[in-house]
């Protein structure tokens, strides 16, 4: 860019109208040359037309460079009238022209728009200063000083500028000759030229090569902070490939560098707590120093890899929307309304409180009634991630707490293992089959859980392969089993336990409408449109096929039912199959279930006990006969000994009461007793068929029948009282199953009937009773009906 000075006594007159031509991204001023770039049609009608006359033509910036056919609003209306000195059309079609500023001047007035824009002008002029002021001189000659400190540092300014500026004095002419040689914005520039006041735009010139001046110090500052930091990070280099080149020698690997720093990045991204990032730091010093082919290389790094991948920072924001909790909880299990409380209430604490400690939750109750699956709703609820711990038959104590590295094949325990499948610091986590842990001479994997499952220490539960500290706190842990008798005392005391009962028929038929007929009709390919389960047909199901407290048997045969009919369809049958109560045997076989035919009449020594098992609750038929003898107790049915004494307590209690309950004394020297359990393939132990061995007894020896509605459960005493026992829930709802109208309970388990489902209270009578006697005039029919029964029989 070269610049002229231009004589301002030389005569130089503007025409009134004038082509104007618009530029993107440069401000022309007064006294300057710049060769232009044209090809729009509305600037190379312009410049043709200035060609064409005096050669004279408007300069103006354009407000948006982008605009290609600018109009006049997006014009600055303030310019510059320049000659065209040179103009030349290249190969490419663009037209090269070499303008000079001449004046500036401001338009009035638009004239015309196409082909090229014409506009009135106004030459604008500007105030005279007089020379000679101190200000003046000040002002010239700290501009000048700025100017060659700029021009010094070789901010692309050429150094001729200084020797063209030593002889102006005018600020006017000396602030736009600096401004055409300075790098500005378009905005700034155009500010500059629209300056009419000498001094004033000479100060902004003088303050725009400060700021310059500023920015370059700055600049400078920053190079050489990074010339530092480049000399550092070269002799690290330089450092680092003397050390590879030395490992070359040793025979390692190029890609080992490689892989420590790509295990340095996850150590750094994992978000690790400062004792755990100080050992991982360890541990990557130890291996940086160690051949990458050995042995203990290989452990550090596995040890290392998990460290990074475990989720120490990153946690799932909990859904503490109650009502949608609620929501998800009904649509995937029906009833079960005691552990749907507590999460609730788990939930509602931790909208209140964020920082709580996750609950320790046992889910105990017969097979198939919906513990995991529960698990899995919980995590949905939540919005936390799921992952199930499967603990039947761990005998290992290593299984939970890991096993230390310095063992062939050492990994982490199932509890690490199920947070790092989870990706969540604060997963839902079922610890299924709680019950099934054993134990032997590995250690016992059920103290190793104590640890786990306690709030007060699980927030620094250490795992022995990794070596330092997890939080397990914010993990929502939710056990599930069967029975808790082999559950180690101080393991349940640590956990909050809900027990889960078995359903109820009514249960049973809802859950099977709206969950299981559903699941087996997209597993068997079918739909409602083929295949029709009728209310009686599963109803009879129910019944005949599925006696069990759970649904597994039951969906089961619902899905024997819907492959039979999806076979029929293969082999091409049409229409929708009825499957009515009649039919099911057709599908299914005779009924497994019928009713029991010592149920349809009253007999004597043949009593209805209620048992407790681990699949639920079950009917004991318990018979007492007598044959001739010295006396003497025979007990058979596979019975426990806990249950053998029960048996030994009853007869000595029936003996001591013979008397008052008509019984001659002779009757147990002379004969001897046999008490027998049915179904003598299965193992029974337990107090509680106490009362209904001794009931038993007294109808033999009485000659008294029992009535068949009736059940009973509780253990006795010496002296005849009712005693507490278990499982009262699962009992009553296996009598009910089995249509038994009333059932006789101790008196101490009435406070458990609260919960016991209304469904049941309602269908059958519960009788709280206190002694024997009582359970005697309950269930034995009367001696006066008795009798008159006999006489009825003896006219037929």
């Amino acid at each position: 860019m070269a610049y002229l000075p231009r004589d301002e006594h030389a005569p130089f007159e503007i025409p009134d109208v004038l082509p104007l031509l618009p530029i993107r991204d440069l401000v022309v001023f007064p006294y300057m040359i710049v060769p232009l770039f044209v090809s729009r049609p509305l600037s190379v009608a312009a410049l043709e037309e200035a060609m064409g006359r005096d050669r004279l033509i408007f300069l103006a910036a354009q407000r948006d460079t982008e605009d290609d056919s600018p109009r006049p609003d997006g014009i600055h209306s303030l310019g510059t009238v320049g000659t065209i000195m040179r103009m030349r059309k290249l190969p490419d079609g663009r037209i090269k022209v070499l303008v000079q500023g001449m004046a500036r001047a401001r338009v009035d007035q638009y004239l015309r728009e196409l082909p090229s824009l014409a506009v009135r002008v106004a030459p604008l002029r500007e105030r005279a200063v007089p020379r000679g002021s101190l200000d003046l001189d000040s002002l010239l000659r700290s501009t000048r000083e700025n100017l060659d400190r700029l021009v010094q540092l070789g901010k692309g300014l050429s150094p001729d500028i200084m020797m063209v500026t030593s002889g102006i004095q005018e600020p006017g002419r000396l602030a736009d000759l600096i401004a055409a040689n300075l790098t500005l914005q378009v905005q700034t520039a155009q500010t500059l030229l629209e300056s009419l006041e000498p001094l004033e735009r000479l100060q902004r010139v003088n303050e725009e090569i400060r700021a310059q001046l500023a920015v370059h110090q700055v600049q400078q500052q920053i190079q050489s902070q990074a010339r530092e930091e480049m000399s550092r990070t070269q002799r690290e280099y330089f450092l680092r490939e003397q050390l590879r080149q030395i490992r070359e020698e040793l025979g390692e690997r190029e890609g080992k560098g490689e892989e420590i720093e790509e295990l340095r990045a996850k150590v750094e991204a994992a978000g690790m707590p400062a004792e755990v990032k100080q050992e991982a730091d360890k541990q990557l010093r130890r291996l940086e120093g160690m051949h990458q082919d050995s042995a203990e290389a290989a452990v550090i790094r596995t040890h290392l890899e998990w460290l990074a991948e475990l989720p120490w920072a990153k946690q799932s924001e909990d859904v503490l929307d109650l009502k949608a909790a609620q929501a998800i909880l009904d649509e995937d299990h029906y009833g079960l309304q005691r552990v749907k409380d507590r999460l609730l209430e788990y939930l509602g604490v931790r909208k209140l409180k964020a920082d709580m400690k996750g609950p320790i939750l046992c889910l105990a109750g017969p097979p198939g009634v919906g513990k995991t699956s529960l698990g899995r709703s919980v995590a949905r609820a939540m919005g936390r991630s799921f992952v199930r711990v499967s603990l039947g038959g761990v005998r290992d104590e290593a299984e939970i707490r890991g096993h230390r590295r310095t063992y062939v094949g050492a990994m982490p325990g199932r509890i690490i293992q199920a947070i790092k499948q989870a990706g969540t610091a604060n997963p839902v986590v079922l610890l299924d089959e709680l019950d099934k842990l054993g134990q032997d001479f590995r250690g016992d994997p059920g103290a190793a859980l104590l640890e786990v499952l306690d709030p007060e220490q699980n927030a620094k539960f250490r795992d022995h392969y990794l070596g330092v500290d997890f939080d397990l706190s914010r993990v929502l842990f939710v056990a599930t089993a069967n029975v808790l008798d082999t559950i180690p005392g101080p393991l349940r005391d640590r956990m909050e336990v809900i027990s889960i009962a078995g359903y109820t028929e009514l249960d049973k038929r809802h859950i099977c409408r709206r969950h299981v007929i559903p699941r087996q009709l997209e597993e068997n390919g079918l739909t409602d449109e083929r295949i029709e389960i009728t209310d009686r047909a599963l109803k009879a199901l129910i019944r005949g096929w599925t006696r069990e407290a759970g649904l597994r048997n039951l969906e089961r045969q619902v899905g024997t039912v819907c492959r039979k009919v999806a076979r029929r369809v293969a082999e091409g049958r049409e229409g929708k199959t009825l499957v009515t109560a009649k039919s099911l045997a057709r599908y299914l076989g005779p009924a497994r279930y019928v009713e029991d035919e010592a149920l349809l009449a009253d007999e004597i020594g043949v009593v209805t006990g209620l048992a407790w098992t681990q699949g639920g609750g079950e009917i004991l038929r318990i018979e007492a006969s007598a044959m001739k003898g010295r006396g003497g107790l025979i007990l058979t049915g596979q019975l426990g000994d806990v249950m053998k004494e029960s048996a030994r307590a009853a007869l000595t209690w029936v003996r001591s009461r013979a008397q008052a309950l008509a019984i001659d004394e002779s009757f147990f020297d002379e004969r001897e007793l046999h008490i027998h359990v049915p179904a003598g393939a299965i193992p029974k132990d337990g107090p509680s068929a106490g009362i209904a061995m001794a009931t038993a007894i007294v109808s033999l020896a009485t000659g008294r029948p029992v009535r068949k509605e009736v059940a009973m459960t509780g253990e006795t005493s010496l002296r005849g009282r009712a005693m507490p026992i278990g499982g009262l829930k699962e009992k009553l709802l296996a009598a009910m199953r089995h249509g038994i109208a009333e059932v006789a309970i101790p008196v101490e388990n009435e406070k458990d009937l609260v919960e016991v489902p209304k469904l049941v209270q309602r269908k059958v009578r519960i009788v709280p009773v206190r002694t024997v006697d009582e359970v005697l005039e309950m269930a034995l029919v009367p001696a006066a009906k008795q009798k008159a029964a006999r006489a009825a029989r003896a006219k037929r």
